[in-house]
């Protein structure tokens, strides 16, 4: 039997067209935009390329579908120089490369408007004969893929059918979301698709939506109980191996032995933070890695961490990246006590000791 090693990633690819301001303005106001970029974005690219530039050394390949315009030549450029397989990404006259142009504040904060282009065609036709062998296939984002999000009368959702089918061609299987507030579909959407999964990294917001459990009190605060609960409600609901649930204040892991762990993010100043363009797909990036080398939880949800902090030195979703050495070693110095801060219990209210 061949080994498998290394990550797939699947579904949405875009440009990012990233624009730095000082503040949002009010309707009808001006503000300057302080400086641009153009980033390649969405879950597949956001991990892949995160990967690549850590140099883990793991075989990766991309499948998705760009449209034959000049976004599309830049994403594919940027995965040959990365030197990730892009033999399963096709073209499309049918619609332009999806796009988002992301306004991104001193605070960190970004608004997004999204152009969903050639991703909204990307369906089951595209992962029919691909069978490589990759041990992880990561598909991102639900709510996002109008053709694989639409109903299958066997699965549910005909992303559901697609995760089984990879998991049933040897694949453990990955998924991301995305976040979108009052969504009806999160159910609908998601639900059939967890009974096929065997990761599942999500934020607190997603979470939320999809447990249907406040996360926050009023008070902003982390509900130590309720994070728990909505990590033990995915997992029955079919999440084979693992669950985290990450925030800005920390994640929490739910492993298929039942071993929990809640770890605080590694700390930042504010003034620190140039952008949080991608950090959720570079926490992801840590987690599959990690999982793929089964490194025990408290080391994933450490890489993790490290790996979303870097991201946050950068306005887009990949510059931050650092290679997996100096990622190793900046964990060793923080957990020496060498960066102050490092250990702390997060913000806004939450302490380690309230997650177990």
């Amino acid at each position: 039997m061949t080994q498998r090693s290394g990550i797939l990633a699947a579904g949405n690819m875009l440009v990012d067209h990233v624009h730095c301001i000082d503040q949002w303005p009010q309707p009808g106001w001006l503000v300057e935009i302080v400086s641009s970029e153009k980033a390649t974005g969405g879950a597949p690219l956001n991990v892949l390329l995160t990967l690549a530039k850590m140099q883990t050394g793991l075989p990766l390949a991309a499948a998705g579908l760009l449209g034959e315009d000049s976004d599309g030549d830049y994403i594919c450029r940027n995965l040959d120089d990365f030197h990730v397989d892009r033999t399963a990404v096709r073209r499309s006259a049918l619609a332009g490369t999806s796009m988002s142009l992301v306004m991104t504040q001193k605070s960190g904060q970004r608004t997004f408007f999204h152009a969903p282009g050639a991703n909204r065609l990307l369906d089951l036709d595209a992962f029919e004969t691909l069978q490589t062998t990759h041990r992880i296939f990561h598909l991102g984002y639900l709510l996002l893929l109008d053709r694989l999000d639409s109903p299958d009368p066997a699965f549910g959702t005909r992303s559901a059918r697609l995760l089984a089918q990879m998991q049933q061609r040897g694949y453990r299987t990955s998924l991301d979301l995305v976040s979108r507030q009052g969504d009806p579909r999160f159910q609908t959407r998601v639900l059939p698709a967890l009974r096929w999964l065997d990761y599942l990294v999500i934020n607190e917001l997603e979470a939320g939506e999809f447990t249907g459990l406040a996360l926050r009190d009023a008070g902003g605060c982390l509900d130590a109980g309720k994070l728990t609960g909505a990590a033990h409600q995915l997992h029955r609901l079919g999440v084979r191996r693992r669950v985290v649930i990450h925030a800005p204040e920390g994640a929490y892991g739910l492993d298929k032995s039942g071993e929990g762990l809640w770890l605080p993010s590694w700390p930042l100043a504010a003034r620190d933070i140039v952008g949080s363009v991608g950090a959720g797909d570079a926490f992801c990036a840590g987690v599959l890695y990690a999982s793929h080398e089964s490194w025990s939880l408290a080391e994933t949800l450490e890489l993790a961490h490290a790996c979303a902090r870097f991201n946050l030195l950068c306005a887009n979703a990949i510059d931050g990246a650092r290679p997996l050495t100096e990622v190793k070693a900046f964990i060793e110095r923080a957990r020496s006590g060498d960066i102050p801060g490092a250990g702390s219990g997060g913000e806004r209210g939450l302490r380690p000791d309230d997650v177990r």
